[in-house]
């Protein structure tokens, strides 16, 4: 869908944390959904378009959002274990980057858990103060990114008088079912309950930029995308290689693009949303991109992928069609929920671990059969195994009840997935199957990232070029001196430099590379 460059749309990306599609827009769609207290996101799914089945590059924020923002798959390039600061291919930018250098302002609300550190002259703003509100020209276009941690896993776990303050505007739920695969105890029960009342929260603060955008005249010539980042953070879900852990909602709404009250069901992977973005705005979408064109996806699969989670190590694969799942679980000997220090302290994890250790009482203290946990349940905290591959039914098995894997009747399916799974990692790269302090040692020789080559200026009769010999390489420049004080961040405003100009005051250069140390600023006189 592009459009000229004379009306190029506004980018407004709007994403939570911890969620599956539990809105009401989603309800007949994914089980639960109902019970959520929606409106305003349920009216922009009534205005634009819902992805009925969208599904994150990973299960946790770091690489899922390494996916979105480049539009890279995160074994591939390097992103897919949690908390790591990697080295991308040179090709690989941020998302933000290629909207600034056409000429659009960019801004973010703080948040870039991007798995890299991110280049100062990718935002025209960054900070929770960003908004478009900013722009010094209210004709620029604008790519701008709002990020919330109201759903955040950490937030269900708040004393109550604190959840009660975070939770004002909420809809209060006085009753959440609780679905199979968590045991139905008052831990259980309250934490989906407040996971409920979260979302009702957060979609009360999706209305107040929605409102902001209606008040500033802009609502119809602006790109609004809700997305949220992977599943819910309880067990089977963050970290897990599962449709609860991949499954998420997705709306997208363009006044006079997309037909009002749209449906997609067909999977797409929110890694494609990088490439949307610059096709929708009629830019050229870079060849490197593992993400399809959402309105131009030919693929029938869409790969997730689970790799470390701090200290846990792990690695599975994962591939998702329209009705089946299939995964790949390359350690299955380890625990699918193996010791991980934040979480293992939150009282969902806690009630499960309390459970299974009461059960092996019941076996070994008084020789009785488990009866605490079922058989589901076990499998989430089982102690040392798991099966090597998983195939579940989503249509008739939502939430994967069933592993089908190894049955006669689902050989040929199982075989399909397997083969498009491997075709894809072949296709696209892994490095996950690496040890990672080969990677380590390849990224940072000996123990020390690499540091952008320095610019290289050229001046002729004012005209100041600038070049950096570092393979994917960015350049920045600004009129703002390297004073004592520019180290807090936000101080010093750099422009992306993207052609030779004439500067009108002195400007320090400078170069950055994902993955590499910025060279020092270099001093340009007028």
């Amino acid at each position: 869908m592009p459009t000229s460059a004379s009306t190029q749309p506004n980018v407004l990306w709007i994403s939570t944390h911890d969620i599956n599609p539990h809105l009401g827009c989603y309800a007949g769609i994914w089980p639960g959904a109902e019970q959520a207290s929606t409106p305003r996101l349920d009216a922009l799914a009534a205005d634009g378009l819902l992805f009925e089945q969208a599904f994150a590059a990973a299960p946790v924020c770091g690489p899922s959002r390494s996916a979105i923002v480049t539009g890279c798959f995160p074994p591939a390039i390097g992103t897919m274990h949690m908390r790591t600061r990697a080295t991308p291919p040179p090709e690989v930018r941020l998302l933000p980057e290629y909207f600034r250098a056409a000429g659009y302002w960019t801004g973010n609300t703080a948040f870039t858990d991007f798995q890299v550190d991110v280049p100062e002259p990718v935002y025209d703003e960054l900070g929770d103060h960003a908004h478009w509100r900013l722009r010094d020209d209210p004709e620029q276009p604008f790519f701008m990114a709002f990020h919330s941690l109201i759903t955040h896993e950490s937030q269900l776990y708040q004393d109550d008088d604190e959840f009660a303050r975070k939770t004002a505007d909420a809809q209060r739920v006085e009753k959440a079912d609780v679905p199979p695969y968590h045991p139905d105890t008052e831990v259980y029960r309250t934490s989906w309950r407040r996971y409920l009342e979260l979302i009702s929260q957060m979609d009360h603060w999706v209305g107040t930029i929605l409102d902001q955008l209606e008040e500033d005249g802009l609502a119809d010539n602006t790109i609004v995308v809700f997305w949220s980042d992977h599943g819910l953070g309880m067990p089977r879900g963050k970290r897990w290689a599962t449709e609860l852990g991949f499954r998420e909602p997705l709306i997208i709404r363009w006044p006079g693009k997309i037909a009002a009250g749209s449906r997609y069901a067909e999977p797409v992977g929110l890694m494609d949303l990088a490439p949307t973005m610059l096709s929708m705005c009629g830019l050229d979408v870079p060849g490197h991109m593992h993400g399809e064109v959402l309105f131009e996806r030919r693929s029938e699969y869409v790969v997730s992928a689970r790799d470390r989670m701090g200290e846990a190590e792990d690695t599975s694969r994962s591939i998702r069609d329209r009705r089946f799942r299939y995964t790949r679980h390359l350690h299955p000997d380890r625990s699918p929920m193996g010791h991980t220090e934040y979480p293992d302290n939150l009282w969902t994890w806690k009630e499960l671990r309390r459970l299974f250790a009461q059960e092996a009482q019941q076996q070994l203290a008084f020789g009785e059969p488990p009866s605490i946990l079922t058989d589901l349940q076990r499998t989430i905290v089982a102690a040392s195994k798991r099966a090597p591959e998983e195939l579940y039914d989503i249509d008739a098995d939502p939430h994967e009840e069933h592993n089908l894997a190894g049955l006669p009747e689902y050989a040929d399916v199982q075989q399909r997935l397997a083969d498009a799974l491997d075709s894809w990692l072949e296709r696209t790269g892994d490095l996950g199957r690496r040890p990672e302090q080969d990677l380590l040692a390849e990224w940072h020789p000996d123990g020390q990232r690499p540091q952008t080559a320095a610019p290289e200026v050229e001046s002729s009769d004012g005209l100041v070029a600038i070049t950096c010999s570092t393979d994917g390489s960015l350049i920045g420049w600004t009129t703002d001196p390297p004073t004592a004080g520019s180290a807090i961040v936000g101080r010093r405003r750099w422009q992306l430099y993207t052609a030779p100009f004439t500067p009108s005051a002195p400007i320090w250069v400078k170069t950055w590379r994902l993955g590499f140390q910025p060279c020092a600023d270099v001093p340009i006189a007028r």
